[in-house]
This record gives structure tokens, C-alpha cells and sequence, in this order.
């Protein structure tokens, strides 16, 4: 688990300013807390982090010599400067079901000897302790034929008991289509495997 260090922020020091020196603003919210804690961190710091974690990623949070096993609920990009400016954590209390969500990623696409990937569903909510937690879902497509479609039942995080899904289990979440065009399927017929790069 990666881990972050932040300081609790003055509230008389404005977001802007502290952006300006480099710094990401955000909170530390849960439910075994008084009050949530406003957050600085190094925007270095926040960047590196989120290369590996995204929104749903765990984190252990260290507050001023108190650590929290943590959830990234928000972040906010300034679209302007392609930067975070704001990133917001939930404590997480192990015997409490927490709402998340996990990327879907497709893997072995290139594998596939026709068609095209059309990917519906980027990503599904849940709901989980914090030991059940899932950041991202491997989807291994390469054996997947025209007109074959994966749902949000076939994913292996539907038949976890310890995983609530609040996304429908019926929304499709990839479907493979045919190449398009005359030549395409002309191609098609000649050698699959070159219609598939």
C-alpha cells in the first residue's frame, strides 16, 4: 500500500495561495471521526501516488504522526493547467462496507483473431469492506469471438460474497464487433489474422 504524507491545512490560508506554492488541498472524512481534517500535501507527492492509484485506490495516510488506511473518494483536476487541485480521502474502518468503485481494463485484445474490442464499461461501483476492496479489474479478452459480449455478472468481482454491486449485473461491458467495410471483411475471409491488426 502506498503512502502519502500530508499536514493539516490553516483554513485561514487560501486553496489558491497554497496551490501557488505547490501544494494539493484536500480532506480526510469517516465515520469514527469528530470532524473531518482539511488536508496540504506536495503536488510531487500527490502526482507520484496517483501513477499507481486512482479514485478507489487504498492509501496509508500520514497525518502529522497519526497514519489512516484510506480510500481516494475525489479527485479534481484543473483541466487549465492539467494538474490535481483538490483530493479527498475516507478513514476506513475494517468492519465497515465502504462504496467504491474498480477500473475495468482489458487485456490480451491483440490476441483476439477477429473483430474489434467495443468497450461499453470503464468502470463498477460497489459496495465492500476494506479487506474486500478491488482498485481495478484485468478483463482477458483475447479468446473473445465476434459477437461474444461480457457482462457485469461474468466479471469475477460479481461472484465475490464479500463485494456488494450497486452497477446493474446486466450492463454490458465489452462486446466484440465486426471489422467495418467491403474490404475489411473481404480481408476478413482471406486470413482472420491480419483483419485483427
Amino acid at each position: 500500500m502506498n503512502t502519502l504524507k500530508a499536514e493539516k491545512r490553516d483554513m485561514t490560508i487560501k486553496a489558491k495561495k497554497l496551490r501557488r506554492e505547490g501544494f494539493v488541498t484536500g480532506n480526510l472524512f469517516g465515520r469514527e471521526m469528530k470532524e473531518s481534517i482539511p488536508l496540504k500535501m506536495e503536488k510531487g507527492a500527490v502526482e507520484r501516488l496517483l501513477k499507481d492509484e486512482g479514485k478507489g485506490g487504498r492509501v496509508r495516510l500520514e497525518v502529522e504522526g497519526e497514519a489512516y488506511d484510506a480510500l481516494i473518494k475525489e479527485v479534481d483536476y484543473n483541466p487549465l493547467k492539467g494538474w490535481v487541485d483538490e483530493i479527498d480521502f475516507q478513514a476506513l474502518v475494517s468492519t465497515e462496507k465502504v462504496h467504491s468503485s474498480a477500473e475495468i481494463h482489458l487485456v490480451n485484445a491483440d490476441k483476439l483473431a477477429a473483430g474489434v474490442p467495443q468497450q461499453m464499461l470503464h468502470e463498477v461501483e460497489f459496495k465492500a469492506l476494506p479487506a474486500a476492496l478491488v482498485e481495478k479489474i484485468e478483463l482477458d479478452i483475447g479468446d473473445l469471438k465476434v459477437g461474444d459480449t461480457i457482462r457485469v455478472k461474468d466479471l469475477d468481482i460479481a461472484k465475490d460474497k464479500d463485494v456488494d454491486l450497486s452497477t446493474d449485473l446486466e450492463t454490458t461491458v465489452v462486446t466484440v464487433t465486426e471489422v467495418r467495410g467491403a474490404a475489411a471483411d473481404a480481408e476478413a475471409e482471406e486470413t482472420e489474422e491480419e483483419a485483427a491488426e
